[in-house]
């Protein structure tokens, strides 16, 4: 398979809307082209538009900024000469100072297939900023990485909206960033003048691997796409006191913490057999986050089969038999501050609602919880289908 990236289709032909315009570039470390030049050094050396301005998300332009609200404040790129506006630290959504005498927005961002993941959200702040200032929105599309993991987890309630969820989707979801920006247009801001440069050659039936595109890490704790492809269910451990990997080379693979019994937690997993997966007994001491320095009893998760493997409802499965082998009242729930927001449970606001850690903390039947997940995700997929853009 050969595809190419939304910037890659624009760098072979500018569009029309473009031309001439004063544009601004939100933009991180994978925004490149298939030749791996920057976004930036792509628009900085045309001359059929002028680059006025740069923005950049959570972990920087860069990927400079490694954890969880960590901020990064803005600058001025020493070689452009134009301001770079962080979009993760004083401000997150543009101000109409950083918008003035723009006239285009363009917006490239690696996205994983995990409500969760930021950058989207982020995406969403500007979608109402440039609604606000009349300034049409430019999104160059990019493949879902785990376009092949099947839809899985809860759909998100809107009483749980925040940084790490603004939209009614599931967990995860199979659609790029350009379809959840349509999505978010449709539902939420309807005066956002939206443009979505597709990518040409993908389907979503597939994944990163197989495009043929060249990999950027998108976050400094998503080294590869077998990261990703974990991602979507171990990022939950985010909320709980278990390592999930962090501090290693293989974070959201590895799961741990020192008081885990990592033989009977192996036998109890295998036991479940769950799709699509394999799991190892993997130790580990972790160089930062959480437990830095100690050692971590854990396991690594092998996805043997994407199309069938279930990375939420594994964590679940995963989460709770951790609480079946280890000592009583080990495993716990984050509480609040968790992204800035101070009122909600971590946990609820990363997996969607309150139900997920009820099952847990009350050993309720896990069936019926992922039951629950599977008739919210048939009604998301009905809704969507005159959205999406690319075919199976």
């Amino acid at each position: 398979m050969k595809v190419l990236s939304g910037l890659d289709v624009i760098t072979r032909s500018l569009p029309a809307g473009l031309r001439g315009k004063k544009v601004g570039l939100l933009c991180h470390s994978s925004s490149i082209a298939s030749d791996y030049r920057h976004i930036t050094e792509i628009f900085g050396s045309i001359n059929e538009c002028s680059l006025a301005a740069l923005f950049g998300p959570q972990h920087g332009l860069s990927g400079q900024t490694q954890d969880n609200m960590i901020e990064w404040e803005s600058t001025t790129d020493p070689l452009l000469g134009i301001p770079v506006y962080s979009l993760y630290g004083t401000h997150r959504k543009p101000t109409p100072e950083m918008l003035n005498g723009l006239e285009v927005l363009v917006a490239d961002l690696q996205d994983v297939g995990a409500r969760l993941y930021t950058y989207i959200w982020t995406v969403k702040l500007c979608m109402e900023a440039c609604a606000e200032a009349g300034i049409p929105l430019w999104i160059l599309d990019r493949p879902n990485p785990i376009g092949r993991v099947p839809v899985d987890g809860p759909v998100l309630g809107e009483e749980y909206f925040t940084f790490v969820g603004g939209a009614c989707i599931p967990l995860c979801h199979r659609m790029t960033i350009g379809e959840m920006a349509l999505w978010i247009r449709e539902k939420y801001i309807p005066g956002c003048e939206l443009h979505v440069v597709r990518a040409e050659g993908w389907n979503r039936n597939s994944m990163y691997g197989e495009t043929g595109l060249p990999w950027v890490l998108p976050s400094p704790n998503m080294p590869t796409p077998q990261s990703a492809t974990v991602y979507p269910g171990t990022v939950l451990a985010e909320a709980l006191n278990v390592s999930e990997g962090r501090g290693t080379v293989i974070p959201f693979e590895l799961i741990g913490a020192p008081w885990i019994d990592g033989r009977r937690l192996l036998h109890e997993m295998r036991s479940r057999n769950l799709p699509g997966c394999s799991f190892r007994m993997h130790d580990f001491i972790p160089t930062f986050n959480k437990f830095t320095g100690e050692f971590c009893r854990g396991m690594q998760i092998h996805v043997t089969d994407a199309s069938l493997f279930r990375p939420v409802a594994t964590a679940l499965h995963l989460f709770d038999a951790i609480i079946r082998t280890s000592p009583e009242g080990a495993i716990k729930f984050n509480p609040p501050p968790y992204e800035y927001e101070y009122r909600l449970m971590p946990f609820d606001i990363l997996s969607g609602d309150s139900r997920m850690r009820e099952v847990l903390t009350q050993g309720l039947s896990l069936r019926e919880e992922t039951e629950r997940w599977q008739s919210q995700t048939e009604l998301f997929l009905a809704d969507f289908r005159h959205i999406a853009l690319y075919n199976e």
